[in-house]
């Protein structure tokens, strides 16, 4: 067997997810390369070869690839068809390719959770807006599209046919609006080997404009009974794909108590950040414990955790600056997390905080003096 930091890894995208990953790649003095369109991407002073090139050009990913052993991701905007063929020549490709291609298309995903009895909110497809009249009956949606969408991007809320100027005029998943009381998360990690572990279910609460996580708690605060059936919907997904590496699964709770799926991804996630300072084992050695067939860490939490994602300003844009993070810094339990990036816009992830506390109301009090006082201007 071929140590592992013999391994010539290779990973798609270079912003802070393969930062993370990367801090925990140096640990087990791994050999990574990354390829990213940025020539100023996060990771590009972390490593030894940094390609700057197109994540979705075939030329540019296979050539990328070819002289690796295992190729990760850490965005899902990656072209399969390179990947397909690398996999094929004998690369490892963790997730395999077919996952990412299910993935990257949310009416394949509607479409997996259906044919394998995974309980998700009720959909229509669509090819384009003229369609969406079909269903005035059913109104309001949530309309996705199905290809391209990231970080609350391509996804609008239709409350009535009559004003569908918001619409995009591209193939979409037409999802029926959940009344829910709570999103959650689970982020599940399976290796080659088949042995799956799940990281505690956690509690997101969303930013409405920007449409994006601003607090993350963990663990959630459910029931037990909630707990488990949300971990074993996760496992299930995890064993119907057989994907090898992690698997993030977003799920509603509904006000009647019940699970439905929202979205899945596969690679490390936004709701699994806490778990670097707050869980035994973090979301990115477990990713990285996953892909290279190692055993998987343990995922009890350490301390009770609140992660905050530290998004730019709203009316700054330009060159970032930090403020008041000397401020955020005098309180026990705090970790800033910046991402390195130059460049700041509105609602932009720049970084994020965890704070780990014995009492998760001291921390999510803490973590609220924190979104109020760590600024990202220009």
């Amino acid at each position: 067997m071929q140590a592992i930091q013999q391994l010539n890894i290779g990973i798609l995208g270079g912003g802070q997810l393969g930062r993370m990953i990367l801090q925990n790649a140096i640990n087990l003095n791994l050999n990574i390369s990354i390829l990213d369109p940025d020539k100023n991407a996060p990771c590009k002073h972390l490593v030894k070869k940094f390609v700057c090139g197109s994540l979705t050009d075939y030329d540019t990913v296979y050539q990328f690839g070819k002289d690796k052993d295992l190729i990760t991701i850490e965005i899902e905007n990656v072209n399969i068809e390179a990947l397909k063929l690398l996999e094929k020549e004998g690369k490892k490709v963790f997730p395999q390719p077919h996952i990412i291609e299910l993935i990257q298309d949310k009416g394949l995903q509607k479409m997996f959770y259906q044919r394998n009895d995974i309980p998700s909110p009720d959909f229509f497809l669509v090819e384009n807006k003229e369609q969406i009249n079909k269903y005035a009956d059913y109104f309001p949606f949530f309309q996705k599209m199905r290809k391209g969408g990231y970080d609350g991007k391509g996804v609008v809320k239709l409350s009535n046919p009559h004003f569908l100027d918001k619409a995009f005029n591209v193939p979409s998943v037409l999802e029926r609006l959940v009344d829910f009381k709570k999103e959650l998360s689970v982020v599940v990690a399976r290796n080659e080997n088949g042995e799956i572990n799940c990281f505690p279910v956690v509690e997101c609460e969303f930013n409405e404009e920007a449409n994006l996580v601003e607090f993350l708690f963990s663990p959630a605060d459910i029931k037990k009974t909630i707990e488990k059936e949300a971990i074993k919907i996760a496992t299930t997904i995890a064993e119907k794909l057989e994907i090898v590496g992690l698997l993030a699964v977003e799920l509603f709770l509904t006000k009647d108590n019940k699970l439905l799926v929202n979205e899945i991804a596969p690679r490390p996630h936004n709701s699994g950040h806490h778990t670097i300072e707050a869980n035994i084992t973090s979301q990115f050695e477990q990713h990285l414990r996953a892909i290279l067939n190692l055993p998987l860490g343990d995922t009890s939490i350490v301390k009770p955790g609140v992660m905050v994602n530290i998004l730019g300003d709203f009316g700054y844009e330009g060159t970032a600056i930090y403020s008041g993070l000397e401020d955020v810094l005098k309180f026990s339990g705090v970790y800033v997390h910046l991402y390195g990036k130059e460049k700041t816009k509105p609602y932009r992830k720049m970084g994020h905080v965890t704070i780990v506390d014995n009492d998760l109301v001291k921390a999510k009090q803490k973590a609220k003096i924190v979104k109020n006082t760590l600024k990202v201007i220009a």
